[in-house]
């Protein structure tokens, strides 16, 4: 093999690149065949261009260390690189040697131990089985009944399950696709190269089918897992940006959920059924209000309603439950629940002889259930009381009431003190910030200025309201529904899918990494979140099946568990100087195992692939 020098253009602008050649005879003629385009090779000299090339022969016939043992790192790094991409070129030629399952007959060969080398190692078992998952849901025949080659609809599911396994930026899902993923070779058949540019452009080109194939994922799953439409679970969270996103038409400062005041934010609401899956999303401007939102998202379902069948419970939280919205439901024929905005104080118990209801939730924490009745309303409520959120509420009241003592007695001390502040109209300037600080505790203490004309004197301050009245209040919240269920039991049940159903949230937000967002463009924006609202569909398919089998990993535990499943490629020279090169899956662990069989898929693509270099 030898390096060939390429030069191209005119007298004025011309530009130099790099072959790898081989030369053959075919009569008294030498000709030279072309291997592989290396490009400019700017970073090396003409020494190292030729060691470049007798490097990556010496890799390609099966050495294990190079024969010159000053030759520098960057000629060593390239030598394997474009080694691989040499092998990976023939191995195309060689396919009808690769077998998917091996014959029953033994296959012996005398082989040199020394030459051995595992020229790669990548994950698949995440891979593989997010690959099956998609194929029950059947993602490829949908795009391809809309028009998409095989080319487009195999980079969009590399996409897809790269960002369930390895949810990243654009350029590091590329980076990652090329090093250390078997993906690409599972979708396509062979290992592909996919740029980050060619990612942006399959993500944009997906979202363009954003509303169909919502409907084609949530009819598929309902028909695979015999889903029931009885009760809907509606949500609504932002995500923010980093940087300034000051040409954007859909990113608005708001109020963030995760506290960056200073970043502006994007919204997305979405309605799932009490098993997690999607029935349908929408992204909205970053400073919309929750309570905005609803019946929009209620009319959008009308396409999903089942001829003849009821519509569906519309369960919410607080944030979306104001009257407007519960009187619309109504209005539309919905049942919903919800929890109340504001804890109820005038109320009274439905049935005084009647014990408050004790359950656990599924960490066996007890919580305590009440009916209550409610003058001037019809609905239904009950009165809950958790332990944990009791507990909780009492830790953050002490530590907010301590330091709201501490800030009025610094400002009393101010006051007494020579050279303090002493104008009346500062001191209450100084105690409405207090105030705004600390809402939480200054609801429960009494406050009092003395003054002399202009010139305050003296601050006191006292708690009005008894500990004990406060502990009782701990913890407490009120659940409200058009439902008339005779059995606390019966709405804790629907109330408890949407506690559930946030877990499944949390994976979407953070796990699948549609927060922060750097993207610039609006489109570019609204392509990442439906991509990871489309890895959420896929995630839950896997963890459903999963939970219905008592496997009750998070998404996270389930990559790590199924990454220790890699693939393996070993190449040695046997007794006749041939190159054999062997792909094979590593073993499956207990755990990873059990995913399989949970799941009912195939524990491996293949089982083995054998096949020699031409020479």
């Amino acid at each position: 093999m030898f390096l060939k020098k390429i030069t191209k253009g005119t007298k004025d602008k011309s530009y130099t690149y790099y072959r790898l050649c081989e030369s053959y005879r075919i009569g008294e003629k030498t000709r030279h065949h072309t291997l592989l385009n290396l490009g400019p090779l700017e970073q090396l000299n003409d020494q190292e261009r030729k060691l470049l090339a007798d490097r990556i022969e010496e890799l390609y016939k099966g050495g294990t260390s190079s024969l010159f043992s000053d030759i520098a790192d960057r000629v060593e790094q390239l030598a394997l690189l474009f080694y691989k991409k040499l092998r990976n070129k023939f191995k195309k030629e060689v396919d009808a040697i690769a077998t998917e399952h091996q014959s029953a007959e033994e296959d012996f060969d005398r082989v040199n131990l020394k030459t051995m080398r595992h020229d790669e190692v990548r994950e698949v078992g995440a891979e593989w089985l997010c690959l099956q998952a998609v194929r029950e849901l059947g993602i490829a025949g949908f795009l391809q009944s809309k028009g998409w080659n095989k080319e487009a609809t195999c980079t969009a599911i590399t996409d897809l399950i790269s960002r369930a396994v390895y949810p990243a930026s654009e350029y590091k899902t590329s980076a990652w696709i090329e090093s250390s993923s078997a993906v690409s070779s599972l979708v396509f058949g062979t290992h592909q190269s996919i740029s980050y540019q060619r990612l942006y452009r399959i993500s944009d080109k997906l979202y363009e089918e954003k509303e169909s194939l919502e409907q084609h994922l949530y009819t598929t799953t309902k028909g695979l897992f015999n889903l029931q439409d009885k009760i809907i679970l509606y949500d609504l969270t932002n995500t923010y940006f980093e940087g300034r996103k000051a040409s954007s038409k859909i990113a608005k400062f708001g109020r963030s959920k995760e506290k960056r005041s200073d970043a502006k934010l994007v919204s997305l609401a979405v309605v799932v059924n009490t098993d997690g899956f999607v029935k349908y999303s929408k992204i909205y401007e970053g400073n919309i209000g929750e309570t905005k939102t609803l019946e929009a998202m209620v009319d959008s379902l009308a396409p999903y309603a089942t001829p003849g069948i009821k519509n569906p419970i519309v369960v919410m939280d607080a944030g979306i439950a104001t009257e407007e919205n519960l009187t619309m439901l109504k209005e539309k024929k919905y049942d919903f629940l919800c929890v109340t905005r504001t804890k109820l104080k005038d109320y009274k118990v439905a049935d005084e002889k009647k014990q408050r209801v004790v359950v656990e939730d599924n960490r066996k924490r007890k919580i305590a259930l009440q009916r209550i009745t409610v003058e001037g309303k019809t609905d239904t409520f009950m009165y809950v009381r958790s332990e944990l959120k009791a507990v909780k509420e009492a830790s953050m009241e002490a530590h907010f009431s301590e330091r709201y003592e501490q800030e009025l007695e610094k400002l009393n001390q101010s006051v007494q003190k020579k050279g303090g502040v002493k104008n009346i109209t500062k001191v209450h300037e100084r105690l409405g910030r207090i105030k705004e600080r600390y809402p939480a505790a200054n609801r429960h203490y009494t406050i009092h200025v003395e003054n002399e004309g202009d010139r305050a004197i003296l601050l006191t301050f006292s708690r009005k309201i008894a500990q004990a009245e406060a502990t009782a209040r701990q913890g407490v919240y009120f659940i409200r529904t058009s439902l008339q269920l005779d059995q606390e039991t019966d709405i804790w049940d629907i109330y408890h899918t949407l506690t559930e159903v946030e877990s499944g949230f949390r994976i979407l937000k953070t796990d699948l990494s549609i927060r922060p967002i750097f993207h610039q463009k609006d489109k570019r924006t609204e392509s990442h979140i439906f991509l990871g609202v489309l890895a959420f569909s896929l995630v839950n398919t896997i963890r459903y099946r999963l939970k219905a089998k008592g496997i009750h990993h998070d998404w996270r535990n389930i990559i790590r568990i199924m990454n220790t499943q890699k693939i393996v490629t070993t190449s040695v020279k046997n007794d006749q100087g041939k190159v054999i090169t062997i792909e094979k899956c590593s073993q499956s662990t207990e755990e990873v195992a059990a995913i399989y069989q949970a799941m009912n898929y195939k524990s491996a693509p293949f089982t083995m692939k054998k096949f020699v270099l031409p020479q």
